[in-house]
């Protein structure tokens, strides 16, 4: 296994570490480890572009790490009352039809890995962002503050997470139409 997919890897390995913290409201290493995992995502991107170590197990693994990363953090968000159960809708009915849409085109005739496009960069880098406001705010800012910035955000992420569900669909539209 090579370094950008030992990196993927260790992204899952920090959820659960991640998730102790939230449930105990340790905001400030929830949000340390959070962006600590946010990162890994940018360094395996960049070390596998840079070095020719693009593999089909990291462009499953690596938005799939993405996912129960920012999706458990938008649960605990949720559990805190500053994401709503339509942004949460939103965001797990994109990941879902995205993965549908994978799993149509990967047991194509030909089958073929749909890697991320920018748009799907952007919505990650978007909900990580959002998610890191929230921890460290939570940390350092009044809650009232934090809680009310965050909402909004929330919303936003909605916004960009459909608009890329709808990219994703839209451009796989080949492999639904003429999945058996």
């Amino acid at each position: 296994m090579n370094l950008p997919n030992k990196l993927t890897v260790l992204r899952v390995i920090l959820v659960p570490f991640f998730m102790v913290c939230a449930a105990f409201h340790w905001w400030l290493p929830a949000g340390i480890i959070f962006a600590a995992a946010s990162f890994t995502d940018y360094l395996d991107g960049q070390i596998a572009r840079k070095n020719n170590l693009v593999t089909d197990f990291g462009k499953f693994m690596d938005p799939l790490a993405d996912k129960i990363l920012t999706t458990t953090a938008f649960l605990y968000m949720l559990a805190d009352g500053v994401c709503s159960p339509i942004v949460l809708t939103i965001i797990l009915a994109r990941e879902f039809a995205v993965a549908g849409m994978r799993m149509i085109a990967a047991g194509a005739k030909n089958g073929k890995v749909i890697p991320a496009n920018m748009w799907g960069k952007v919505k990650t880098v978007v909900q990580m962002l959002t998610i890191i406001v929230y921890y460290f705010g939570m940390a350092f800012l009044p809650a009232a503050t934090i809680e009310l910035v965050t909402i909004v955000l929330c919303w936003i992420v909605a916004a960009v997470t459909l608009i890329s569900g709808v990219k994703y669909l839209y451009d796989g539209r080949d492999y639904i139409k003429n999945a058996k």
